[in-house]
C-alpha cells in the first residue's frame, strides 16, 4: 500500500489542481448517491407505502445519525494515516451500498442500505478537507474549498437529472444500480492516482504537526476559540433550511405544482446544481478576496446571503405561478450555497494541521446532526401532523420552518464573525 506523503513543493500547481479535481468529482459521488434517494422517494413511497416522516428519517436523521458518529473516529483515524487510503475506501463501500439499495423488499432493508451509504460516507470529507489545506496555501484554501464544495451541486445536478430519468424509463431500483456502480470503478483510479501531501506542507510556519492530538485536545483548543462555537451553530441551523428544502423539493413539485418524476428531475437538476456550484464558487471568492482586508468577511458575506435567501425561500413555497416558484428555489439555493467553503477554511484556520481533519468532523458532526438529522425528518413530522386538516397543502407549510430558522442562522453567524475578531486578537 502506497503512503509515501508528497510536500507541496514536489508537486506542480497543474497536479494540485488536478487532486483538487479528483477530491472534487469524489465529492460528486457522494451527493449523487445521497440524493438519488430524494428524486426517488416518492415513487419508493407508493411502492413501499410510506408516510413522509418515514421518508424523512431515511434522507435525514438515521443517515445522518451514522454519518456524523462515525465520522469523528474516522477523521482521528486520517489525522494519524493516510487519508488518500481512506477516502478512495469510504467511495468504494458508499458506492456498493448505494448499488445494494436497488436489491430492497421493505422499508427496514432500504433503512439499513442508507445506514450502509451513511457509514461509508462518513470518511469521505473531513481527510479530503485535511489534504486540500496541505496542498493550498491560508490566502487560497476558502477558494479551493469552495470549488471542493460545488461537488454537492454537480452531485444534486447528476442525480436529480439521472435519478429522474432512469426512474421513469427503468424504476428506481435499477436506478440506485446504475448509479452506484461507477462510484466503486472510480474509488480505484482515485486510489492509484493521486499522493498523500505532507501534513502542514501549505502552512506559513512550515510546521508538519506530526503529533496527532486526542479528541479531548481537539475539543477543548476549539470551544476556547469561542469562534467555533458560534459558527459551529450557525452551519446546524443553516443546513437545517438547506435539507429542509433541497429533500422535499421534489415532492413540494410534485404534489403542489403536479410535476412527473421526470419533469422535477430535468428541471430540480440544473437549478439546484448550477445554481448551488456557482454560489459555493462565488462565496469562497469574495471570502478570499475580502478576507485578505478583514478575516470576518469569511463569515459576514454568508450571513448576508442568507438574509438576501429568505424572501426568495418564501417566494419559491408561497408564489403560485411554477415559473416564478422554481425560479425563486434556484436562487435560494445559489444563496445557501455561499457558506460551506469560508466556514471550513475558517475552522482550519484555528487549529494546525494535525488537527483539521478531527476539526472538519466536529463541524460536520454538528451541521449534519443538527441540519441533516432534523432539517427533513422535522418538515415530515409537521407535514403529517397537518395532513388531515390542509392535504397536499401540508407539506408547503411545513417547509415554511425553514425561513424563521434562518433568522436564527443569520445572527450565529454576525455573532461568529464578532467573535473571530476577538480571538485574532487574543492570539496575535
Amino acid at each position: 500500500m502506497q503512503t509515501r506523503e508528497t510536500s507541496s513543493n514536489e508537486v506542480s500547481s497543474l497536479y494540485r489542481n488536478y487532486v483538487l479535481a479528483m477530491l472534487t468529482l469524489v465529492y460528486v459521488f457522494n451527493f449523487v448517491d445521497r440524493q438519488l434517494l430524494v428524486i426517488l422517494q416518492e415513487s419508493i413511497k407508493k411502492e413501499l407505502h410510506l408516510s413522509d416522516t418515514q421518508l424523512g428519517m431515511l434522507s435525514g436523521f438515521t443517515f445522518a445519525l451514522f454519518y456524523v458518529t462515525l465520522g469523528i473516529p474516522i477523521a482521528r483515524l486520517a489525522d494519524k494515516t493516510n487519508r488518500r487510503n481512506i477516502v478512495a475506501a469510504s467511495l468504494g463501500i458508499w458506492s456498493l451500498m448505494t448499488a445494494s439499495s436497488g436489491l430492497v423488499r421493505n422499508y427496514v432493508q432500504l433503512l439499513l442500505a442508507r445506514i450502509g451509504v451513511g457509514v461509508g460516507e462518513a470518511g469521505g470529507s473531513p481527510p479530503a478537507h485535511a489534504m486540500i489545506s496541505d496542498y493550498f496555501p491560508p490566502e487560497k484554501r476558502s477558494t479551493a474549498l469552495s470549488i471542493y464544495s460545488t461537488g454537492i451541486y454537480f452531485g444534486v445536478l447528476t442525480g436529480f437529472l439521472l435519478g429522474g430519468y432512469l426512474n421513469q424509463q427503468l424504476g428506481w431500483r435499477t436506478a440506485f444500480f446504475v448509479v452506484g456502480i461507477p462510484g466503486v470503478i472510480f474509488s480505484l483510479l482515485f486510489y492509484l492516482s493521486v499522493k498523500e501531501p505532507r501534513r502542514g506542507a501549505t502552512d506559513t510556519n512550515g510546521s508538519s504537526a506530526i503529533e496527532s492530538p486526542s479528541l479531548r485536545e481537539v475539543l477543548k483548543r476549539l470551544y476556547a476559540t469561542k469562534t467555533f462555537v458560534f459558527l459551529a451553530m450557525a452551519t446546524g441551523l443553516h443546513v437545517f433550511c438547506i435539507y429542509g428544502l433541497l429533500n422535499w423539493a421534489p415532492s413540494f413539485l410534485a404534489r403542489i405544482h403536479k410535476m412527473t418524476n421526470s419533469e422535477i428531475g430535468a428541471l430540480l437538476g440544473p437549478i439546484f446544481g448550477i445554481g448551488g456550484a456557482v454560489g459555493s464558487f462565488t462565496g469562497g471568492y469574495l471570502t478570499d478576496y475580502f478576507g485578505k482586508r478583514d478575516e470576518r468577511w469569511y463569515l459576514k458575506i454568508p450571513a448576508f446571503a442568507i438574509v438576501i435567501s429568505i424572501p426568495c425561500a418564501a417566494g419559491a413555497l408561497f408564489l403560485e405561478n411554477t415559473v416564478y416558484s422554481v425560479f425563486c428555489l434556484g436562487l435560494t439555493a445559489s444563496l445557501h450555497s455561499t457558506y460551506l467553503g469560508p466556514s471550513i477554511a475558517v475552522s482550519h484556520s484555528l487549529v494546525p494541521a494535525s488537527m483539521r481533519s478531527l476539526t472538519s468532523a466536529i463541524l460536520f458532526f454538528v451541521l449534519n446532526f443538527i441540519g441533516l438529522g432534523f432539517g427533513p425528518l422535522a418538515v415530515g413530522m409537521i407535514s403529517d401532523g397537518l395532513a388531515p386538516s390542509l392535504g397536499t397543502e401540508s407539506l408547503r407549510w411545513a417547509m415554511s420552518i425553514i425561513i424563521v430558522i434562518s433568522f436564527g442562522s443569520t445572527a450565529l453567524f454576525f455573532v461568529a464573525a464578532k467573535k473571530l475578531a476577538v480571538d485574532r486578537r487574543l492570539t496575535s
